[in-house]
């Protein structure tokens, strides 16, 4: 199977969640819009080349099927890549924590638009800086420390156990983008998620991802994805 993934062709984003797990699969695989522009992309959206149209990118070409949604993507590939449990409770089990990363992800990206997208930064600082706090305050500790939790209960090298899925491969893209978005933040809070801290290690260092991470395919951070550093909300 050669997968065809969408999504815009400057930001890591949602896409990067999948791109990780093709990339430590080793999958073969295509970033369309990054190599053929953003037409092809638009044209699926569209609805007159797919009976199964996506809202928005990211969306997986996958022969005949295309999947959006960032984690309806990964429970179709867990288990085509190794990536997931065998079983459907465990199935399951993992769709239902990556659901609770993507909630995680929203609550980032509001850090810094909190009155919506249509509104550049610069025209929402204060109330960004008042989501931010209550982020940190409040957020962040129960997101992470729940799968810190989960990982010191299962006792393993990854949250479900011995064997990685897709989950620890978004838990490690959480930790470098909030190391990128809130360097001063996330180096002290770090001390609070020591189990999350050497899952991110762990993932960094898999021979597939050190080399993705190291190619040209891996977009850099930057102030257009949904990581973004402020120095303001950074304090």
């Amino acid at each position: 199977m050669r997968y065809e993934l969408y999504y815009w062709p400057s930001i890591q984003g949602r896409g990067e969640y999948v791109r990780l797990a093709l990339e430590d699969a080793g999958a073969d695989y295509v970033d369309v819009a990054r190599e053929r522009g953003t037409a092809s992309m638009m044209a699926l959206m569209d609805g007159k080349a797919t009976d199964t149209p996506p809202f928005a990118p990211p969306f997986l070409k996958a022969g005949k099927m295309v999947i959006g949604q960032t984690a309806n993507i990964l429970l179709h590939l867990g288990a085509r890549l190794g990536l997931a449990p065998k079983t459907e409770p465990g199935r399951l089990w993992v769709h239902q924590l990556q659901l609770t990363i993507t909630d995680l992800v929203l609550e980032i990206h509001d850090t810094h638009h909190p009155l919506g997208p249509s509104l550049y930064y610069e025209e929402q600082r204060t109330p960004a800086k008042k989501r931010t706090a209550e982020f940190w305050n409040e957020r962040v500790p129960k997101y992470l420390g729940y799968f810190e939790g989960l990982i010191a209960a299962r006792g393993g090298a990854y949250v479900t156990g011995r064997r990685i899925t897709y989950v620890d491969l978004s838990l490690f893209q959480i930790v470098a983008g909030l190391r990128y978005a809130f360097p001063k933040r996330m180096q002290k809070f770090e001390r609070e998620i020591p189990g999350l801290v050497s899952l991110h290690d762990r993932v960094a260092a898999r021979p597939n991802i050190e080399a993705y991470l190291a190619s040209p395919r891996r977009i850099p951070f930057n102030e257009d994805g949904i990581f973004r550093h402020y120095k303001p909300l950074d304090l």
